[in-house]
């Protein structure tokens, strides 16, 4: 690796699985000094010995973020470890598949926690980390949004309602602090071999009476899923200086569902 993170204090969340260890592993690979935050302690104790056996610098953060006091008590802990949060990447999130339904059955309990973990949760963290990225007019926020960001899904009110939320925080923060060294961006995965989204593929194939394994081959244009490590190299570059020109945008990396 190139060492394009050299000391960059990196805050990531959700990182114990998934996209968040795969984007946690990569960062930590170009130098980052990774804290990683999730709810579950086994998930983050592997990560960090996976980062330290590397050769890298990483601590461990449980918190659950569906508690509002988590955003600010998870920056104060990272400071106390690492100093300010430079770069912030905000990947933990609830997905559909635990209570997908139409929106007149839709659960009001799991539209609240959606939109807590997926769009209350990355404003609180973003609030509490500006201030010292504004006055060292240099800080990176990178959120893992979705295709959903975009396009809507059946059965799956408070994941896109919250995921079209985050976008639009994301491009709100670009456009304020886009004077001060800082920059905001959203990466958009389609369909990622992930647990959560395992649930949904075996969901949406049973909805469809399709067999599941047919339904996955077809998810995408250029065919399956994607894999965590698919959306890794795009945070690394966002956080990075080579990205510096770069904010208030949206990506999409989905194998071509989404094409805008």
């Amino acid at each position: 690796m190139t060492g394009k993170l050299e000391g960059r204090v990196v805050l990531v969340t959700g990182a114990g699985r998934g996209i968040g260890r795969a984007i946690s592993k990569a960062c930590a690979s170009e130098g980052a000094l990774l804290a990683a935050a999730a709810r579950s302690q086994d998930q983050l104790d592997s990560l960090v010995d996976e980062v330290v056996s590397a050769g890298g610098r990483a601590a461990a953060f449980t918190t659950d973020l569906f508690r509002r006091e988590a955003a600010a008590e998870l920056i104060d802990r990272v400071r106390a470890e690492f100093g300010p949060v430079e770069i912030l990447v905000n990947n933990a999130g609830i997905g559909s598949s635990s209570q997908p339904n139409p929106l007149q059955d839709f659960d009001d309990d799991f539209w609240d926690r959606s939109l807590q973990l997926n769009l209350t949760a990355p404003y609180l963290l973003c609030k509490a980390v500006l201030p010292e990225m504004t006055a060292a007019r240099w800080g990176r926020i990178i959120t893992v949004a979705s295709i959903n960001s975009r396009i809507p899904s059946f059965h799956a009110a408070g994941y896109v309602a919250s995921k079209h939320g985050v976008l639009g925080l994301s491009r709100t923060i670009a456009l304020e602090y886009a004077s001060s060294g800082i920059t905001s961006n959203c990466i958009c995965p389609g369909p990622v071999k992930t647990v959560m989204n395992d649930a949904r593929v075996k969901y949406d194939a049973e909805r469809k009476g399709i067999d599941q394994e047919q339904y996955e081959a077809g998810l995408t244009p250029i065919g399956g899923r994607l894999v965590p490590e698919d959306i890794s190299p795009l945070a690394v570059y966002l956080a990075s200086d080579d990205a510096k020109m770069v904010t208030g945008q949206a990506y999409n990396v989905d194998g071509g569902i989404a094409m805008s």
